[in-house]
């Protein structure tokens, strides 16, 4: 299986993601793989399609949404 190195990562970063790591009971590259692996699937969910889902199924228990394109344009233009 093929290796990567990233370079540079920031303490800050790294220290994040031991944490991370810890907080799941697992070793670093074990929690780097699966946020790689996560992010490679080809299935991952964009957030705007994630937001068309949820407010799908909440329409279908009766919930309405109107447009608020308007509403955001007439206030930017404030």
């Amino acid at each position: 299986m093929p290796d990567l190195l990233i370079r540079n990562v920031h303490e800050k970063t790294v220290s994040a993601l031991k944490n991370k790591a810890a907080k799941n009971k697992h070793s670093l590259q074990q929690e780097l793989l699966q946020i790689i692996e996560s992010a490679a699937r080809e299935d991952h969910i964009v957030n705007s399609d994630y937001a068309t889902m949820v407010r799908e199924q909440l329409q279908a228990y009766g919930s309405e949404f109107t447009d608020s394109t308007k509403l955001i344009r007439a206030d930017r233009s404030r």
